[in-house]
């Protein structure tokens, strides 16, 4: 990764993270060959949802026949963090036309905001809407050509987990979370490593009360919190 900002440099940059899409579009695809999904609506919930673990939460809630109400609120809540990290990004755009900031919070996802604050270490934090378009384009491309193709495949396998795939997309943060830490220079080691294991505990004892999405939701703000109160102020 280098301080390049166009649109074939976001295409390059992306390309490290698409592994975890593709285990994990395949293992959608499969789960939802399973549970008789069709490939045509494989691919339409992949073009318009275009969110891993509300897909699996979506195929397995129209199999116990839940109300449409009660699927679109379980999905708003599963992606609700997406809220935050907009947030995060849109301080980047500000001179840019509503519509590149439509289009770069439309297909924003976990994989590619972690990759944009990488980038971030490396180009004097900037960034440029063509470099995360590229970027963007390319993952959603990729995840709905991956939960095809295991749709198509789903016959083949009828453990998706054997191979390893249910851990593609843990291995992937684990790998951006650790270039991140090594790349930002602005905070010591120390100090991530502290955020990074208070985040951890938190989550830890929130999901004794919470749903895993909306402990993750309230341990990523606590740790917000706790990063601006240990953080050296000048």
């Amino acid at each position: 990764m280098n301080a390049d900002l166009t649109f074939r440099s976001g295409l390059k940059d992306v390309i490290p993270t698409l592994f975890g899409y593709i285990g994990v579009g395949l293992a959608m695809g499969i789960v939802a060959n399973t549970s008789h999904l069709s490939v045509l609506a494989v691919l339409l919930m992949s073009l318009i949802v275009y969110a891993g673990s509300a897909q699996f939460i979506i195929i397995s809630m129209l199999l116990a026949g839940s109300p449409i109400s009660a699927i679109v609120l379980s999905t708003f809540l599963i992606n609700s963090r997406m809220i935050l990290m907009s947030m995060s990004l849109a301080q980047y755009f500000k001179q840019d036309s509503l519509l590149n900031n439509i289009g770069i919070g439309s297909l924003l996802t976990d994989e590619t905001f972690a990759l944009s604050m990488n980038k971030l270490n490396q180009t004097d934090h900037r960034l440029k809407p063509n470099w995360l378009h590229g970027a963007n384009l390319l993952a959603y491309a990729i995840w709905a050509l991956a939960t095809v193709v295991g749709c198509l495949l789903g016959h083949l396998i009828t453990d998706p987990n054997q191979f390893g795939l249910d851990f593609a997309v843990v291995g992937m943060f684990i790998g951006l979370l650790y270039l991140q830490m090594i790349t930002d220079r602005s905070k010591p080691i120390k100090l991530q490593l502290l955020v990074v294991i208070f985040v951890a505990i938190t989550m830890y004892f929130l999901m004794r009360w919470f749903p895993g999405n909306i402990a993750l939701l309230l341990a990523t703000l606590l740790g917000c919190g706790f990063g601006m109160a240990v953080s050296p102020h000048d």
